[in-house]
């Protein structure tokens, strides 16, 4: 159930009030009794912890990881040498 913050128009009661999305805004005061206790609007209080789905899905999403190093000398890549010569087909038959 949701927390919703009222405040009266007429004395400035302020009350927070656990109230069902279903059930009708209050208007009374509890203070001073008169019809013009209202909603305040407010900001969402809630925070996102431990490692679910924003936290790894969506938290950095517009940085991503470094490309890995370059690979060493080494171990570089065999196109470098030339590849052998293929066979001659045979003549005669």
């Amino acid at each position: 159930m949701p927390i919703y913050a009222y405040k009266c128009g007429s004395c400035g009661h302020a009350k927070d009030v656990l109230r069902k999305i279903s059930d009708a805004p209050l208007t009374t005061c509890p203070a001073c009794g008169a019809e013009a206790f209202s909603k305040q609007l407010t900001a969402a209080g809630f925070q996102l912890k431990g490692s679910g789905w924003y936290a790894t899905d969506f938290k950095n999403s517009g940085s991503k990881a470094a490309a890995p190093a370059p690979a060493a000398a080494s171990d570089a890549p065999a196109a470098s040498t030339p590849a052998p010569a293929p066979a001659p087909a045979a003549a005669g038959q």
